[in-house]
């Protein structure tokens, strides 16, 4: 499944993305914040598509303007999710490289996402996170609707052999409804 907002084509990713992939995600203020290890090389990349980015409901996050993946965004369900949700509820990640933070892409992908869960999948509830420290990624849950819930402390987090803290947010599709 593809969608398309004003600037960004939501796509499966493919190992053909991988140089794409390393650009953005060999960074480390990328993904360490959001719970993985930065890139190593191309081949990492490829690796990282075909064993976890390839997963139903993961998408690129591609920019129209240059048809090149710049994030990944995605919808994890049921006992697949970090949370163990019930069968009517997903939890939805995301992430975008340095070059392209603060232009409201995130939140566009999400939104987008969010009216897939809810509208066509008839989700009753969408979960998110953000691991302590990372206010970008707590901004976009506001942006988007996303309400606190709780928080999990001192856990290990096991891709970054770390102890962590994440606060867990929430939202409804009766509360989604009522911000359309």
């Amino acid at each position: 499944m593809t969608f398309e907002t004003d600037r960004l084509i939501l796509r499966p990713w493919v190992e053909e993305d991988a140089e794409d992939l390393y650009e953005v995600a060999k960074h480390p203020d990328v993904g360490p914040i959001a719970g993985w290890p930065e890139h190593r090389s191309v081949e990492n990349s490829r690796e990282v598509i075909r064993e976890i980015l390839s997963a139903e409901g993961t998408y690129a996050v591609v920019l129209k303007s240059s048809n090149k993946p710049v994030g990944s965004v995605g919808l994890t369900f049921g006992e697949a999710s970090t949370l163990n949700l019930p069968d009517k509820e997903a939890e939805i990640g995301y992430w975008i490289g340095v070059p392209y933070w603060g232009q409201g892409l995130i939140p566009e992908a999400v939104n987008t996402l969010l009216y897939y869960g809810f509208e066509m999948l008839e989700l009753d509830k969408i979960w998110c996170g953000y691991f302590d420290g990372n206010i970008k990624s707590k901004r976009v849950q506001e942006k988007c609707g996303f309400k606190y819930h709780h928080t999990k402390e001192n856990f290990y987090w096991a891709l970054m052999d770390d102890i962590r803290t994440e606060h867990v947010t929430c939202l409804t599709r009766d509360e989604w409804l009522e911000e359309q």
